[in-house]
């Protein structure tokens, strides 16, 4: 299975957000629709949000040192919780604030067939990007629904840019509804109203992803199928008599794996230490994110 690339879903997210960005800005000052300029705000944010996490990316690249001698692989999980925080206060609470403001001092729309035009070709470009970022996650979430997968994947980057592809598109659909009834009844209100209802999915949205976020910024294993697969591959070793306990953590886009284990009785240590090292290499082998291997024998667990 070949390996997802985060960087091709989030520079295919960053040229879309960029053009929805320009051209919903234009529709607001058009129309004074606080819909369109919710929207406008939130594609700002998402082009700021892809900065981050090309930054983040950039960051987790950069080799061990003394002061990180696993590297700084986790450097991505931080900047994946910051565009979360700034996706639930500059889009969130923003869009909120704004259409609570709008229901107080509402005003007409003014050619809300312009605001319908961008929107339709924000769906389009949106829909481009999502599906950039769908060609990605397939590669790693085999038969795993995609709710799953949100679940439990470990490519922070990826959660990201999918959450923010999902909110967009479900934003645009808010949006055309609610600035749709306000120009059909003539009632101001209800765009306010669609700001609200925009500033409450970016809320809901960056509230899961914050959630997710955190486990791995605490320390989290590999994903399970992979534990799963580590342990059957260790224990199908000739030289393995028994594993004991198989402890992994996800640094990034590498692991660390632990493994206490019962080896085969061998004629000296030097054989013990030339079947130990066998068995990192076949790791090493058939997983190629495992980075780093902590192999200890043992008799007993």
């Amino acid at each position: 299975m070949p390996n997802a690339n985060p960087l091709k879903s989030i520079v295919y997210a960053l040229c879309a957000n960029a053009a929805i960005a320009l051209a919903k800005t234009a529709g607001a000052v058009f129309t004074g629709s606080a819909s369109m300029q919710a929207e406008a705000l939130h594609s700002y944010a998402d082009c700021g949000n892809q900065a981050l996490l090309l930054w983040g990316l950039r960051e987790s690249r950069r080799p061990a040192s003394a002061d990180h001698p696993m590297g700084h692989g986790r450097a991505i999980y931080f900047w994946s919780f910051i565009v979360a925080l700034l996706l639930f206060s500059l889009g969130g609470l923003y869009s909120l604030s704004e259409g609570w403001h709008k229901l107080h001092a509402s005003e007409p729309l003014h050619t809300p067939w312009i605001a319908a035009g961008i929107l339709a070709f924000a769906v389009i470009a949106e829909s481009v990007s999502l599906w950039g970022a769908l060609r990605e996650i397939d590669k790693e979430r085999a038969n795993l629904t995609l709710w799953r997968w949100f679940r439990t994947s470990r490519q922070s980057e990826l959660i990201v840019v999918f959450a923010e592809d999902v909110a967009a598109l479900a934003g645009l659909v808010l949006a055309f509804i609610f600035v749709a009834l306000a120009a059909v009844t003539g009632n101001p209100l209800w765009d306010a109203v669609g700001s609200m209802g925009i500033g409450a999915l970016l809320v809901a949205v960056a509230a899961g992803v914050g959630v997710q976020i955190k486990g791995l910024l605490v320390g989290q294993s590999a994903d399970p199928q992979v534990v799963a697969a580590l342990r059957a591959h260790l224990e199908r070793q000739p030289q393995v008599a028994q594993v004991y306990s198989l402890v992994t953590q996800q640094v990034g886009a590498q692991i660390m794996v632990a493994v206490k284990a019962r080896m085969h009785p061998l004629g000296s240590d030097v054989a013990l230490i030339e079947a130990i090292n066998e068995v990192e290499r076949s790791v090493h082998d058939g997983f190629a994110a495992v980075r780093w291997i902590f192999f200890e024998p043992d008799l007993h667990d």
